[in-house]
């Protein structure tokens, strides 16, 4: 593996990563704005759908960054990214709304690439392989 290939995933899992990380911490630290925004979507249990957006942006955003059952992982949030678009970007009237879905379709399709290629170099996944 030539050095570009072997700095890019790495750097890849950091990028797709740091939006979920970033988000997660937002949303812990604004519960009850959060739980609120939810609940005016319609979501039944919004505060059962905190707890598991957490556990998902967290939990995913750090496996994915230090890469450790990737593909697996990698599938889950792609379609956290599809539903997660579909329930709160699908005013594609609104412009903002449609950039902001299609980046959700844009990320699913970056970790759809993990999914089908790995973790790559500086992972868990790959620890001990050339």
């Amino acid at each position: 593996m030539d050095s570009l290939t072997r700095l890019a995933a790495p750097l890849g899992r950091l990028l797709l990563s740091l939006i979920f990380i970033i988000a997660g911490i937002g949303k812990a630290t604004s519960a009850t704005a959060t739980i609120g925004y939810i609940a005016s979507k319609g979501i039944p249990l919004p505060e059962v759908s905190y707890v598991l957006t957490l556990i998902v942006e967290l939990g995913g955003g750090a496996l994915i960054l230090i890469g450790y059952q990737t593909r697996i992982v990698a599938f889950l949030l792609a379609g956290f990214c599809i539903v997660t678009g579909l329930i709160f970007h699908n005013d594609f009237a609104d412009q903002t709304m449609f950039i902001m879905f299609m980046k959700n379709l844009a990320m699913a399709g970056g970790f759809l690439q993990l999914v089908a290629h790995g973790a790559g170099a500086y992972s868990i996944d790959n620890r001990g392989k050339a």
